[in-house]
């Protein structure tokens, strides 16, 4: 098992773009793994928008890759997403790793833009069809309920062959998607022990339906942070998640030292996930930065000697 370790972002919490670039040219340069931008699009908090975000850190860097936690295909066109994220990979040279989700029923887009939430799922089944045979078929008919193509097709495609299609969501519809059609599954507010029932069902549910999914291909992210947990960055943090999404933040956020922060990821190795999605916790760019300088010294190096990425056998 390869375990990765990326950071992600879900409010912009920087002064301006030069607090931006300073954080993402720390993550290239400190070995982080992978980028990840949470997918909003109505909000009266500063978040990026997904999609150009990681276009623009595409362009910023040069080894690191990068995604969005995760894209909300009911509120997307299925073909410009599966366009953008073709053009992204290509401009990248394969360092795009999509995840796709069905959209928490508590976002804001829903009522805003005044779509039924009770369509999203199947909106969801038809768009992902839609770009993964955008990805790879020279032209695609499509005669669904939400959408219908005549001979679409883009080009250039993905530069990565298999391009990546992780699904979110930890529903029994989420399941069976990504059973059905996913490369991985990349979990969201999930603890430990929740996300090992659902990385279990899906191995089951992949099984019946023929097809397997590597071992390594399970993620999970929560929020970390180097301090205590009566910091008032911490206590304003994790009170707006709990009435955000009405889960109690104990146990979720990583809140301590360097063994704290590892001992988390160690939970959810053993619970077979080995991909990970780090958000540290605060705003400022002094915060923010500092945060992650200390993951970078202190829990990256551990993480590489406890689980050494297997080493390739040379070609020939």
């Amino acid at each position: 098992m390869s375990v990765a370790v990326g950071l992600g972002l879900a409010e912009f919490p920087f002064a301006d773009a030069g607090g931006y670039w300073r954080w993402v040219d720390l993550c290239e340069a400190g070995g982080v793994d992978s980028l990840w931008q949470t997918d909003r699009v109505v909000s009266r908090e500063p978040i990026l928008e997904s999609m150009t975000a990681i276009a623009a850190v595409a362009g910023r860097t040069r080894r690191i890759k990068f995604g969005m936690n995760v894209l909300s295909v009911g509120l997307r066109d299925p073909v410009l997403t599966a366009k953008q994220c073709a053009t992204i990979d290509v401009l990248s040279g394969g360092r795009l790793l999509p995840a796709f989700g069905i959209g928490s029923p508590l976002a804001p887009e829903w009522k805003a833009l005044n779509i039924d939430t009770k369509t999203r799922g199947r909106k969801t089944d038809e768009g992902l069809e839609i770009i993964r045979r955008l990805w790879s078929e020279d032209t695609v008919d499509f005669d669904g309920v939400h959408y219908k193509l005549s001979g679409a097709s883009i080009s250039p495609r993905p530069v990565q062959p298999d391009l990546p299609l992780w699904i979110g969501g930890g529903s029994d519809a989420a399941i069976r998607r990504t059973a059905r059609i996913g490369t991985g599954w990349q979990g969201g507010p999930e603890r430990p022990e929740e996300a090992g029932r659902i990385v279990a069902a899906i191995r089951v549910a992949a099984a019946e339906a023929g097809r397997q999914i590597d071992d390594d291909h399970y993620g999970a992210a929560f929020p970390y942070y180097f301090g205590a947990p009566d910091d008032p960055a911490v206590a304003r943090s994790m009170a707006a998640y709990q009435k955000r999404t009405g889960r109690d933040p104990a146990g979720y956020y990583a809140v301590g030292d360097a063994a704290t922060i590892l001992a988390r990821i160690a939970e959810y190795v053993a619970a077979g996930l080995s991909k990970f999605v780090l958000r540290p916790v605060g705003s400022g760019d002094d915060v923010v930065l500092a945060q992650t300088r200390q993951l970078i010294e202190q829990v990256l190096p551990q993480v590489a000697a406890r689980w050494p990425k297997p080493v390739k056998a040379a070609a020939g």
